[in-house]
């Protein structure tokens, strides 16, 4: 299944080298601010001499402390900034979609999603212009959201095929406040990725796929398009096989 990754970080690449080039994996690529500190062009060579055997890419940008709907500009600023840093790397690997975080949290927006969704629209403008020129899509990806209406919103007014839903479903297991059902109404036409873990609503566990209490039976039968990137976020190679197990009864395609 040619949209099948795994996610795992720039710096533990080399730790599980072997394992990937051998499962001949598909990577979601995690480039942190720290990472984007030190890394150069000639990294990104070498990287994709690592995976001489040609994987299909992706990327998830950083997140920590940037908030693409800032309402400080300053903050805005530095988040475009490491934001276009992590496109001129997807434009180098020539990935197909770039992963960010949405930054919406509803407590520090004074319940005003219209706050954080214009400033939003001045981040993601530009950025989409410069994904666009590199033939990369963006994913925004939920997080502490808990329901769609903010990221219906954003999608509504961007309003372009290369601007979509990175669907989450482990933080929607442990932030949601609204069912299933209202979510996939909500963002279904819009979803390009899924990130696939679990949790049993405690915390941001990253299970593998059917050890948390995630409905990934309903999820599945809701999902509109089957044909995107499908990336489990394990955090382990044990529970990378796992996951992939289970994957395989809701997408055959996926061969183990």
């Amino acid at each position: 299944m040619s949209d099948f990754h795994i996610h795992i970080p720039y710096d533990r690449i080399n730790e599980y080298l072997a394992f990937i080039r051998k499962q001949r994996f598909n990577l979601e690529v995690y480039f942190s601010a720290a990472v984007l500190d030190f890394i150069n062009r000639q990294d990104t060579i070498q990287l994709k001499e690592k995976l001489d055997y040609s994987p299909l890419l992706t990327i998830h940008a950083p997140f920590m402390d940037l908030s693409p709907g800032a309402i400080d500009s300053k903050v805005r600023d530095v988040t475009i900034e490491r934001f276009s840093h992590v496109l001129d790397i997807a434009k180098d690997l020539k990935v197909k979609a770039v992963v960010f975080h949405s930054g919406y949290e509803k407590w520090k927006y004074s319940l005003k999603p219209e706050l954080w969704l214009n400033a939003s629209l001045e981040t993601w403008g530009p950025l989409l212009k410069r994904a666009d020129d590199a033939g990369v899509k963006i994913a925004v990806e939920n997080i502490f959201e808990d329901e769609p209406a903010n990221l219906k919103l954003l999608m509504q007014k961007m309003s372009s095929k290369n601007f979509g839903i990175c669907f989450d479903t482990g933080h929607l297991n442990l932030f949601s406040k609204v069912k299933l059902e209202y979510w996939m109404e909500a963002l279904n036409p819009y979803i390009i990725e899924l990130h696939l873990h679990d949790n049993n609503k405690t915390s941001d566990q990253h299970l593998p796929i059917g050890e948390g209490t995630f409905d990934f039976d309903k999820f599945f039968k809701l999902l509109e398009n089957k044909d995107c990137i499908y990336t489990l976020e394990a955090h382990n190679a044990d529970d990378v096989k796992k996951s992939m197990e289970r994957l395989a009864k809701y997408i055959p395609e996926i061969k183990i």
